[in-house]
């Protein structure tokens, strides 16, 4: 695997866009690792400080995403090195788009990212570009439809994507109109702990987990977590957490998805960031749900939740360890030898899933099909790693080996 891996990091990428913005300091990147199977896909993220860097390594873990989630395509990733609070944002994702938009119409497809919302920003300005589709690349030329058959499988794409959540199975409140785009991610990660617990033994009901993150992705891993019966009994975020070592019930995690301040928990009796960061890692917990920012989790947080009974993680963050390697640095190899760690690209692969789901032919539309087509395509790569190596243990390894080996 580290052979193949070694490989596939240092093989340079196929595009690298680099755009300078006229009218402020902006500037971007579109890093487009391989052009595998006629074209490349990749959200579009915003953030102060962000380097090439960052959108090369992203763009590799999107290939990797993409054996698993589909289409059989080439990873891409953009990135902007700009404040998202900025007022002028609009301004410059517009200049950004109308830059790129002659690779969103030939072979790259985009979607929302971090500080980038794909139903308000990407679509709308995407389209003032002449973009049928932020995804119009990926048709054009992977795909390869008739014209026809492309204005059918977009509409699809564009239904889906923003289709609000009508089965109150899936929606934590119908009233207030979460879409498929809100929930499906944080939905896959806690899929995979449910499929992790089926294939390798055990239940999720009664387990004791801790989410990191309560942004789209964490909110609604605690959330559907809670729903199949496992016991939150943390969260920490940004602007603090709350511990309750019994496990909040399902009403209060619904409660605080209800109530939470844009990204971040917001309920009384917060406990503030610094006590939260010296008590979460040791408390009991079974299962653990990285979904803040990449490269958060020390060693030394890691190896108190794996001495206080920590049997898996289920990463909705992309590389979540704090190490400097793109893929397989030494904090994550350490804690795949000891727990089962359910790579970044397996438990998340949520919306990209949804998106290679809408893209083909005439797709059943209803919550329950988009859902449980997630659930599956992550079940069966939990699957596949588990035939390959049945061992609790080098869940990640096993499945990188089987990634790279369509990739190498």
């Amino acid at each position: 695997m580290k052979e193949l891996l070694k490989i596939y990091e240092n093989k340079e990428p196929e595009i690298i866009f680099n755009w300078k913005d006229a009218e402020t300091e902006a500037e971007g990147w579109t890093v487009i690792n391989s052009l595998r199977g006629g074209a490349a896909g990749g959200g579009t993220r915003m953030r102060k400080g962000l380097d090439m860097n960052e959108v090369l390594s992203l763009a590799k873990t999107m290939e990797v995403k993409f054996t698993v989630s589909g289409p059989a395509i080439g990873g891409a990733k953009s990135g902007i090195n700009f404040d998202p609070k900025d007022p002028r944002k609009k301004g410059v994702l517009e200049r950004w788009y109308k830059a790129v938009s002659p690779l969103l119409k030939s072979y790259y497809g985009t979607g929302g990212d971090l500080n980038v919302d794909e139903i308000h920003e990407v679509i709308p300005i995407t389209e003032q570009s002449g973009v049928w589709h932020p995804q119009e690349g990926v048709f054009n030329g992977h795909f390869k439809p008739t014209e026809a058959d492309k204005i059918n499988r977009i509409g699809q794409l564009r239904q889906g994507v923003i289709k609000v959540i009508e089965n109150p199975g899936f929606s934590p409140d119908v009233a207030r109109k979460y879409t498929v785009a809100d929930m499906i991610t944080g939905y896959g990660v806690a899929e995979a702990v449910k499929h992790y617990y089926e294939i390798y033994g055990g239940s999720v009901v009664g387990k004791r987990a801790v989410v990191q993150g309560f942004g789209n992705v964490g909110s609604a891993a605690a959330y559907y977590l809670a729903q199949m019966g496992a016991k939150v009994v943390g969260i920490i975020d940004i602007s603090g957490g709350v511990i309750k070592e019994e496990g909040f019930s399902f009403d209060e995690i619904t409660d605080f998805f209800l109530t939470k301040n844009g990204n971040t928990l917001a309920t009384e009796n917060m406990i503030p960031f610094a006590e939260m960061n010296d008590r979460i890692w040791s408390l009991e917990t079974e299962i653990f749900a990285p979904c803040a920012a990449s490269r958060l989790i020390t060693q030394d947080q890691i190896s108190q939740m794996i001495n206080t009974g920590l049997e898996v993680i289920s990463c909705g963050a992309n590389v979540p360890f704090a190490d400097k390697e793109i893929f397989f640095g030494s904090i994550m190899e350490s804690t795949d030898e000891k727990v089962s760690l359910i790579p970044d690209f397996i438990s998340n692969c949520g919306m990209a899933r949804v998106f290679a789901y809408f893209m083909e032919r005439k797709v059943q539309m209803t919550d329950e099909a988009i859902f449980n087509d997630t659930s599956s395509i992550i079940k069966k790569a939990i699957q596949n790693t588990y035939d390959k190596n049945p061992s609790k243990t080098e869940i990640s390894k096993t499945a990188f080996e089987i990634a790279l080996t369509q990739l190498v």
